[in-house]
């Protein structure tokens, strides 16, 4: 498995529940610093849009239980 250079948020606390992110040649890679062995994998563009969405509000009813 190659070795990454994880970055933590800054906006994560000091604890062991953080967001770690890296990238690699072909996508960025997303994983908790709780469970590492879990890696998802995105586009740069992909993460962009979701960032996007989620800094507009689009995804707030999934946690109103909407649709």
């Amino acid at each position: 498995m190659p070795t990454y250079q994880w970055r933590k948020s800054t906006y994560s606390p000091n604890s062991s529940n953080c967001v770690n992110v890296a990238a690699s040649d072909r996508a960025v890679l997303l994983r908790e610093s709780d469970d590492p062995d879990v890696i998802l994998s995105t586009t740069p563009a992909s993460l962009r849009a979701f960032i996007r969405g989620a800094k507009a509000g689009d995804f707030d009813c999934l946690r109103q239980g909407g649709a």
